[in-house]
């Protein structure tokens, strides 16, 4: 299962109407949007969430993998768009509580992926359809939903809101939720075990950096981090270096990196003075695999801080 969030604006009601999502392959120009072309990777059973001038307002289910299909006639003011398109016809769970993504901007940043991301750093979306939705933003995205959208009852108000409280259980959203939350988390559990299991004979078991070997202290750090890696990357145990709980927090927070030579380079967020307090040498160089070099470079360009 795969998430991705729709951004329908004026489209929304046409297409909620028809129950489905429907994207031209191209406008008349011949142009060729990348949200588009994503129309032809939604399969069934995954969930897309619909986004509306700010607001995340449903949480809806592919009942089928894409096809090709005409622009529906409900559509055809929509003239720019060329009729030839793809479609996925879709069952729609609306929010009672629609979200507020700018109002809850500040959780939602840090899982945003740095290429395609629905949205721009002020959390106005961006222009296009379909994008896709990392797991741990998916996870995000249901927490906050459900903080808005689930009733909690407590021992005071369970007379008064008996009506609330059958309202819920009838509420077609709350199993979506949690089916959707359950597989997610499994999807990033399974991902992340497979992950482990291979890097770490890569790096013999010990910490990179400080050569601890207690596994109960060791992690499998991802260099290009879940939210902005393909399913292969994922799971590519290159994608990846072994280090003790502390040294793995200073990677994954961007503190220090790796350069395509294993050497290692420290933050100026980081004093001199507290190298040793962290267990950093200065010019210390790992020893790498070839395949680790495009996911170091990666790692230095875009996670590492240099103030």
């Amino acid at each position: 299962m795969n998430n991705f969030i729709v951004m329908q604006g004026h489209t929304y009601q046409e297409e909620k109407e028809l129950g489905i999502i429907w994207s031209p392959q191209q406008d008349k120009g011949g142009n060729i949007q990348h949200s588009w072309q994503r129309m032809k990777e939604v399969q069934k059973g995954d969930r897309i969430f619909n986004y509306v001038k700010g607001l995340l307002v449903a949480i809806s289910v592919a009942n089928d993998n894409y096809q090709n299909a005409p622009k529906p006639s409900i559509m055809q003011n929509h003239s720019k768009w060329n009729d030839e398109g793809y479609l996925v016809n879709l069952e729609y769970h609306e929010l009672v509580v629609p979200l507020n993504v700018r109002e809850s901007f500040n959780e939602i940043l840090p899982f945003l992926p740095i290429k395609y991301s629905a949205f721009q750093q002020n959390g106005d979306g961006n222009q296009g359809y379909l994008y896709p939705c990392n797991e741990e933003l998916a996870i995000k995205l249901l927490d906050l939903i459900s903080d808005v959208n689930i009733y909690q009852v407590d021992q005071e108000q369970l007379e008064l809101s008996i009506d609330n409280v059958r309202r819920t259980e009838r509420n077609t959203l709350v199993p979506v939720i949690a089916e959707t939350e359950s597989e997610v988390k499994t999807k990033i559990r399974l991902g992340q075990q497979k992950f482990r299991k291979y890097l770490t004979p890569l790096w013999d078991q010990k910490c990179a950096l400080c050569s601890i070997d207690l596994p109960e202290l060791l992690r499998a750090s991802h260099s290009k981090p879940w939210k902005d890696s393909t399913n292969e990357e994922r799971l590519d145990p290159y994608n990846g270096v072994l280090l003790c709980c502390n040294h793995d927090a200073l990677y994954d927070k961007g503190l220090i990196t790796f350069d395509g030579q294993g050497r290692l380079h420290i933050s100026s967020v980081i004093c001199h003075e507290d190298y040793l307090m962290y267990g950093l040498k200065p010019m210390t160089k790992i020893k790498i695999h070839s395949e680790n070099k495009v996911y170091f470079r990666w790692h230095k360009k875009n996670i590492y801080k240099i103030v």
